[in-house]
């Protein structure tokens, strides 16, 4: 965090489900959030919720695939802020509906890694610099238990007979771009971690809003949980780990 100012926080797809929860969770801590969103009627709406509760966010119109809005986004929090303590990439999409594999469109896996690897990379690479700027920066990246090659290839796991070739294998890109940037910013005061919210009652999870939550599927204060906690955390010591609310995940 810089010196006598509040943590500054940018979450990507912040407008509803974890992120919306991600974020107003940490504006309650006193955090200062900047709210992403694609949408800028969505996005302000979510942006008003959290200052009607006398918290501080403000709105950043921001698709991850496009690079203009990138470059814009960061041009604003550089005029505005100057620096950057943590950046959450929760932005993400699942489109491929479980097809199988042999007759998925390979359009419908480019526009799942546009959003939720090239995205998620575009987005780190573009904030490093403020992040520098901070005593303690921090990069959490929102990935999935269905990107993890060694839950997917065990016959014991639940995972085994899921075929989600486009989703599985973007998020499993996410894994090692944290791995990747965990290891080159090592020597720097900036941290990257994975982290897996879990199935959650969200219309992203799946969820139709007008019918009872299907069993086995957690809150999204559950799912925003292990956000919140790395997001929280002072001492920043975690670096290059996947990890959700139970505990360690393998890659």
């Amino acid at each position: 965090m810089a010196e006598d100012k509040p943590t500054l926080t940018l979450i990507t797809g912040a407008d509803k489900g974890i992120g919306f929860e991600t974020a107003i969770s940490l504006a309650k801590s006193g955090q200062h959030i900047l709210l992403g969103s694609r949408d800028r009627n969505r996005g302000q709406e979510a942006v008003n919720r959290i200052k009607n509760a006398g918290y501080h966010a403000d709105l950043v119109v921001l698709d991850v695939t496009n690079q203009a809005d990138i470059e814009r986004a960061k041009k604003t929090v550089t005029e505005n802020n100057g620096y950057l303590d943590i950046l959450v990439n929760n932005a993400g999409i699942a489109l491929d509906n479980h097809e199988d594999a042999a007759t998925l469109s390979t359009d419908t896996i480019r526009k799942e890694f546009d959003v939720n690897f090239f995205g998620t990379v575009s987005m780190i690479q573009a904030f490093i610099p403020l992040l520098k700027k901070s005593k303690s920066g921090k990069i959490i990246n929102v990935s999935s238990n269905m990107g993890s090659l060694g839950l997917a290839s065990d016959p014991h796991s639940k995972f085994y007979n899921v075929s989600s070739l486009g989703y599985q294998a973007s998020k499993a890109a996410v894994n090692f771009a944290t791995i990747t940037f965990a290891k080159e910013l090592a020597d720097t005061n900036i941290t990257v971690n994975s982290v897996n919210p879990g199935w959650t009652a969200t219309s992203f999870g799946g969820r139709d809003t007008n019918q009872p939550t299907p069993a086995g599927m957690q809150s999204v204060q559950e799912g925003a949980q292990q956000i919140i906690k790395l997001a929280s955390d002072a001492r920043n010591d975690l670096n290059g780990t996947f990890t959700e609310n139970d505990g360690t995940l393998p890659w």
